[in-house]
């Protein structure tokens, strides 16, 4: 750990966070030591964490958070979770999408972040099972003078389905539409990523429409803050050796990054200061032109 005082408390607690889940508990004397800083300092730090559920305080420091791995926090619940690093990671994650490829995105607030960044790319033909998503693409595409669709707006495609907590629509309506299609880039948010469980949900259904997902891209692009490193849903639905690149932020730490490089051929990591050495990632290349 860095000992920094300059540190933002963001940064801070991240850094904080890792060395929870990493070690399985910490103590206050420890944090001070290693941060810099003052008791007060890292005590409201803890309660900062404990308040987004990340962590559970106990006497004298902090231990992980246990949830089984069924539990599936709803839309809103996973919004309120490192607004900051997910909003980096969608504008790195836009760069990646090139005009006129066929696209698609999977339900998350990452991806939600993500879809706001994409209204800049023109002729896009986006694939979502996410009606948040969805929605983001429809109120821009009104927003031009006299009521038309604006130049270059995206041809949005909803696939339907059964409505999840996380306002992902899955289940046999959402796989059949999905298994006819094929993608240029899929931007995929997940629940989880380990190495030992690849990509995770908790959700069984969820599961298969990923699958399907997975199955109908040219290329994957996982869309993830650093807190989803380790955690394990109920169900697997791809290996960490499909995913082309994975688009992260700067609290993962660097132990992590070596470790997560050993395994998939991109990573691009959101935030970090220039010069800071990160895997390159392409563009998804865009579809020929007629006649090429």
């Amino acid at each position: 750990m860095s000992e920094n005082q300059n540190l933002l408390a963001e940064q801070r607690r991240a850094l904080i966070l890792d060395e929870v889940r990493r070690r399985g508990g910490v103590r206050v004397n420890e944090l001070t030591r290693k941060l810099n800083v003052s008791d007060m300092t890292i005590r409201r730090d803890l309660d900062a964490l404990a308040r987004q559920g990340l962590i559970e305080k106990v006497h004298g420091g902090a231990v992980p958070v246990v949830e089984a791995s069924t539990h599936e926090p709803g839309f809103e619940a996973k919004s309120a979770l490192e607004p900051s690093a997910k909003e980096e990671i969608a504008r790195a994650a836009a760069a990646l999408a090139a005009p006129g490829s066929a696209i698609a995105l999977s339900g998350g607030t990452t991806t939600y972040a993500l879809a706001r960044h994409l209204l800049d790319v023109p002729d896009l033909t986006v694939v979502t099972n996410s009606v948040r998503v969805a929605d983001v693409f429809h109120d821009a595409r009104h927003t031009a003078g006299g009521g038309g669709a604006r130049p270059g707006a995206a041809t949005v495609v909803l696939t339907g389905g059964v409505r999840t907590p996380s306002d992902s629509l899955v289940g046999p309506v959402a796989d059949r539409a999905i298994g006819s299609l094929h993608f240029d880039v899929l931007f995929l948010g997940v629940h989880g990523i380990s190495a030992e469980a690849g990509l995770s949900t908790p959700n069984l259904a969820e599961a298969e429409t990923n699958r399907r997902l997975v199955r109908a891209a040219r290329r994957i692009v996982v869309v993830a803050d650093h807190t989803k490193w380790g955690t394990v849903g109920l169900s697997s639905f791809a290996a960490l050796d499909e995913v082309d690149t994975f688009v992260t932020d700067a609290g993962l730490a660097p132990e992590l990054r070596a470790e997560i490089g050993e395994h998939l051929p991109g990573l691009l990591v959101a935030g970090d200061a220039p010069g800071d050495p990160v895997e390159p990632a392409e563009p998804a290349d865009a579809p020929p032109s007629p006649g090429a």
